[in-house]
């Protein structure tokens, strides 16, 4: 099975694909919109900002290729800002629209919540609490380690919500609409639970 990494100028490519490369996926990273339907499986990676990122996004046409990938029941998998992407908006820098994807919104930890020690981003390592039983997380148990990077997090429907997380409070740390997949740590930087995750989206 073949997956895209689809490449729009927002960071870490190469480190997500050389985690699929471990488990022996078929791993392309692709920027010409025009190629993304003959792939299996899509992951939209990034760091950065959200507002750049649907820019770059628009204005080579990939948003619509996105959308059209995701409507073709094929998996997509995004991760960190690429997770954020597939909500409808962001309240980071301003107000953006998203891809529309998944219900639901980016906004800002809210420090006013967070003890003293605590700063943003949240970074580290930190635990994900699986809230329903999803392909993703097969095999894995009901709570377990990821590697987090992330200034900004989403809202969106329970019924969405896959796995919670605790920074200061618990927050959406992953999600599924149907084929749609996102996750707010990063699987590649995770090691072994993080490998299990991108082998089981593999799978799919």
């Amino acid at each position: 099975m073949s997956v895209v990494i689809v490449d729009y100028n927002m960071g870490n490519l190469r480190s997500v694909k050389n985690a699929l490369q471990k488990i022996g996926a078929d791993a392309v990273i692709e920027r010409d919109p025009e190629k993304f339907r003959v792939y299996d499986r899509m992951i939209l990676p990034g760091v950065g900002a959200f507002g750049d990122a649907m820019e770059h996004l628009g204005t080579t046409g990939a948003d619509e290729a996105v959308r059209e990938f995701a409507a073709s029941g094929k998996p997509l998998l995004g991760i960190c800002l690429g997770m954020q992407l597939l909500f409808e908006k962001s309240y980071e820098f301003g107000e953006h629209s998203g891809l529309g994807l998944i219900e639901g919104e980016v906004i800002p930890f809210d420090k006013s919540r967070f003890p003293h020690h605590l700063k943003v981003p949240h970074m580290g390592w930190n635990e994900l609490f699986v809230q329903k039983e999803t392909p993703l997380f097969a095999n894995l148990p009901k709570a377990f380690y990821l590697y987090f990077v992330h200034s900004y997090h989403v809202v969106c429907p329970k019924s969405y919500a896959i796995g919670k997380t605790i920074y200061g409070y618990e927050f959406v740390s992953a999600v599924q609409k149907d084929n749609i997949f996102g996750l707010q740590p990063h699987p590649e930087k995770s090691h072994q639970n993080g490998l299990k995750i991108l082998k089981n989206f593999m799978e799919l």
